[in-house]
């Protein structure tokens, strides 16, 4: 298998092309850092240096990355979980906005209750004098 051959070429396709794009996203990321970091330290030949590492760094993750999303055993990975993923049961909008709302009111009354008992509590021990007013 060469580097830029795609293993399975037609399988996992959004959840591969996704990891990738996520990869990118946070190689970019470093990138910029490693630049705004190389600013402050470089005397010759600024921007070269600056803007010409990261770029090469990057470059070569990128590789890294393509290379890690179509290696055998991690894009079988990729393909079995876009192929579970493919199987989950997906809750509607109605259901999701029910559900959150019974957990914000219960989540409520909880809190309710412990400020309850929490000033009960702090009212005995002010009254038989364990703490302080």
């Amino acid at each position: 298998m060469s580097m830029f051959e795609i293993y399975k070429r037609g399988q996992g396709r959004y959840v591969r092309i996704s990891t990738f794009v996520a990869a990118m996203v946070l190689i970019v990321a470093g990138a910029w850092v490693l630049s705004s970091f190389l600013s402050g330290y470089i005397v010759t030949r600024p921007a070269l240096i600056r803007f010409g590492a990261p770029t090469l760094l990057a470059a070569a993750l990128a590789l890294l990355a393509f290379r890690m999303v179509n290696r055998p055993k991690s894009a079988d990975f990729l393909i079995g979980t876009e192929g579970e993923m493919k199987k989950v049961s997906w809750s509607s909008r109605k259901e999701v906005i029910g559900s959150t709302k019974v957990v914000i009111v219960t989540a409520l009354i909880l809190a309710s209750l412990l400020f309850g008992v929490d000033y009960v509590f702090s009212k005995f021990f002010r009254w038989i004098g364990v703490m302080g007013r």
